[in-house]
């Protein structure tokens, strides 16, 4: 597993890292803790040494896993965490950015992680009640108090990655990124290039759709929010099945799987993305890191692109709720 620059700011992590939120939150299905902790152990085995969670994954149950699983290898894997959100009695009641509870999740997520610093924390969703200046200004003080090392923001527009990276730089951004979901390469991707911030895409499997397991027969339980998801409607999804027409044909001519085609594609866009795959199973670990060998001509990358410019996605990504947590 090679390594990769997160922008200028000289986070090094491995160039595919695991996110791990699918364990605990999400899909309706809290995976077995013991077998959660020897996967992610795996993981580092493996070569990875970037792993992301969430206090709100759970809440605060994705954190302690994470925690729990990389205690032996403090210091030679690198994690990313955030804040942002308000909890009553275990329910997100909404976002919260303000800078006293920027404090208190630090500290107490560095309880759950089990560290003594904080390798990168972002802001999981912009608050539109705490101006950016004071947020960034929070983290600033957290790193010079040498609580967290790098700071990050999530799915945040071009002005909000502007004003906080004067008040403290960023160094990576996150944001849902995928072949049928490149809205970032539009204004926010040229940005980051500018400003020398790393990008780090989550879903860059389609929220499982890319992997060619899904059709239009598939459904989802109702603790799974892909239920709530647009374009995974039994109506979407038969539309959306040209995507996954592409990337197994591209899979078969490399002799790879839909999955790797289209790891390798978000991998191949920038040496300074760094997907985030998750996973519950060894052996879809095992697969999405085949991705790293598959490798694109600047032809098939070209034709590749073409044919994905032809394909028109069908539905949302986000249903109207979930959508509005997406302040750019």
């Amino acid at each position: 597993m090679k390594n990769r620059k997160l922008g200028n700011s000289g986070l090094e992590v491995s160039e595919i890292g695991f996110g791990c939120m699918g364990i605990s939150f999400g899909y309706g299905v809290i995976a077995d803790k013991e077998l959660s902790i020897k996967l992610i152990r795996k993981a580092v085995e493996l070569g990875i040494t970037f792993f992301d969670t969430a206090e709100v994954y759970g809440p605060y149950i994705n954190e302690e896993l994470v925690g729990e699983a990389l205690e032996p290898f403090r210091g030679k894997v690198a994690i990313a965490t955030k804040f942002g959100f308000n909890f009553q009695d275990g329910i997100n009641t909404g976002l919260n950015s303000r800078p006293e509870h920027i404090r208190k999740v630090a500290e107490e997520s560095l309880k759950r992680l089990r560290v003594e610093v904080i390798d990168l924390f972002y802001q999981h969703r912009v608050d539109p009640n705490v101006p950016i200046e004071d947020v960034a200004g929070a983290v600033k003080d957290l790193i010079q108090e040498g609580k967290v090392k790098y700071f990050g923001l999530s799915e945040a527009g071009v002005q909000v990655i502007r004003r906080a990276h004067v008040v403290q730089p960023v160094t990576a951004l996150q944001s849902e990124y995928s072949l049928w979901w490149r809205e970032p390469e539009d204004k926010i991707i040229p940005v980051l290039e500018e400003l020398g911030i790393g990008f780090v895409p989550f879903s860059p499997l389609g929220k499982g759709f890319l992997t060619g397991k899904m059709d239009q027969n598939t459904t989802f339980d109702n603790n799974d929010f892909r239920s709530t998801v647009p374009r995974l409607s039994p109506e979407n999804l038969k539309a959306n099945m040209a995507f996954v027409d592409l990337v197994t044909s591209f899979s078969q001519r490399k002799n790879a799987t839909p999955a790797q085609i289209a790891l390798a594609w978000v991998l191949a866009q920038k040496p300074w993305f760094v997907p985030i795959p998750g996973t519950t199973k060894l052996h879809r670990l095992n697969e999405n890191l085949g991705a790293a060998a598959v490798e694109f001509t600047a032809d098939e990358l070209q034709e590749f692109n073409f044919a994905s410019s032809k394909i028109e996605v069908q539905g949302d990504r986000y249903s109207g709720g979930s959508a509005k947590m997406i302040n750019r």
